[in-house]
């Protein structure tokens, strides 16, 4: 058992009883300032060990499992390379940051809404360097809250000492790292059918977008889960959708439409776990709301992810990684430029994390009947690394046992692919997809297990 992963996960005192940590661990070199890769593989300890747990429940025996750190770091970065043709871009050519007239600011325009919300605040720049013409006008805090109060997404720069001390800063700091709410009891309607494949049958309705919310299914479903993701028509992100819908089916419903909304309200009522990225109040406004939705179905487990947190001022905006390392003091100014993490650890250690969340609460319904929810955010992982700034671990000796090498090819819709092995391995447990990564909507929403039972 390696230190670094033992204290990183006391450190993230994710739920009520500790786990046994993954026996073969390798971690690579942490002598960069805020600790990353710690986080990382913690984070993927974290998911594996609440399997083995639930392994452990179901069938009598708690698997031997091992997580490859360096292999967890180039997972975070891409898992694929595409043979022959080029991956489209991740980032749309005004995501960046801009010099203001008083510090910097981040805007993120991926999405087509949130790219005219700020340009519309700009006046409509054509390129990235109309807009930085503009930007150099305002100050960093009006056109952070003026691109916000219009529907988009920014974010000022700001340092560590600034976040403390900020309204949003202090009501994060008093939130756990993941927030727990127990409905009234009932039994689970899953039942697990082998330690081969632990989650066969498992329906998780994802209801996530970009990353750490299809992080979190797509572990799920590398051990057996039924994901069905739920997109609504407007949405894309082919780069994306490359690394993240591997192994899942991509459905779309507009849940403004009333035929659409009793199909989603059909599949609430059969799934066993939802999973879902929207603001704090974005499902109620929509009308499913959780307790709208345990209305529906009684047993229902969910966990939520939200930017900025569940309280205080912020917590109804919108974020995404790169704006929350940039309010919460992860990124700083560096040679007159803004440096970042080296890849957008918050949120695949929250996607991790929320994985493991599903399955702690998945084995206290099976074994207690209580229903559990968690609510997590990319904010509180924010500080749960400033709080870890200047940990510096060396490489510690790796065990061979379960270091992960190789990979596989892979046919998606957008050319051919090979993927890396995951980083992760559990003895005697099937880990992989049988789907290739495809185009969001392309599929019917309905569960694929209820239609293999059909056929």
């Amino acid at each position: 058992m390696l230190n670094t992963i033992e204290t990183a996960l006391r450190s993230i005192e994710i739920m009520d009883n500790p786990w046994p940590t993954p026996d073969a661990c390798r971690v690579g070199k942490h002598n960069a300032e805020i600790p990353v890769s710690v986080l990382a593989t913690a984070s993927v300890c974290a998911a594996v060990s609440a399997l083995q747990s639930l392994c452990e429940a179901e069938f009598g025996n708690c698997p031997e499992a091992g997580v490859d750190g360096i292999s967890v770091d180039q997972w975070c970065k891409s898992s694929v390379t595409p043979l022959g043709w080029f991956l489209p871009s991740k980032w749309d050519a005004f995501s960046k940051d801009y010099r203001t007239n008083d510090g910097w600011v981040r805007l993120h325009t991926n999405a087509p809404h949130h790219r005219n919300a700020a340009l519309d605040v700009l006046g409509g720049p054509v390129t990235p360097q109309d807009a930085a013409n503009e930007i150099k006008r305002w100050s960093g805090d009006t056109l952070e809250q003026a691109i916000v109060d219009a529907g988009g997404c920014a974010a000022k720069l700001r340092t560590a000492e600034d976040w403390r001390n900020h309204p949003q800063g202090l009501a994060v700091r008093s939130e756990p790292i993941v927030g727990w709410d127990e409905a009234l009891q009932k039994a689970s309607r899953w039942m697990p059918v082998s330690p081969n494949r632990p989650l066969t049958g498992l329906r998780v309705l994802d209801l996530t977008r970009v990353l750490a919310g299809p992080v979190a299914t797509r572990f799920l479903a590398s051990v057996g889960a039924d994901v069905l993701r739920i997109d609504p028509p407007d949405w894309t992100e082919d780069g994306n959708a490359i690394e993240m819908t591997v192994g899942k089916t991509c459905a779309g419903l507009d849940l403004t439409d009333t035929k659409d909304r009793e199909t989603f309200s059909q599949l609430v009522s059969t799934a066993n776990v939802m999973v879902h990225g929207y603001r704090a109040d974005a499902l109620d406004g929509l009308g499913f709301g959780i307790k709208a939705c345990r209305t529906i179905n009684p047993s229902l487990i969910t966990v939520g992810l939200n930017a900025y947190g569940w309280q205080g001022p912020w917590c109804g905006r919108r974020g995404f990684d790169s704006l929350v390392q940039r309010s919460s003091g992860l990124a700083k100014e560096h040679d007159g430029l803004v440096k970042e993490l080296q890849y957008q650890v918050l949120d695949h250690a929250t996607g991790y994390m929320m994985a493991a969340a599903v399955l702690h609460a998945v084995r206290v319904q099976r074994t207690s009947n209580r229903v559990l929810s968690a609510n997590l955010s990319l904010a509180r992982q924010a500080k749960l690394l400033v709080d870890h700034t200047g940990l510096s671990e060396s490489e510690p000796p790796s065990t061979q046992a379960y270091l992960i090498s190789g990979g596989r090819g892979e046919r998606t819709d957008w050319g051919p692919i090979w993927r890396l092995a995951l980083p992760y391995r559990i003895k005697g447990v099937e880990t992989g997809w049988d789907v290739a990564a495809h185009k969001l909507r392309t599929d019917k929403p309905e569960w694929r297990s209820m239609k293999e039972k059909t056929q």
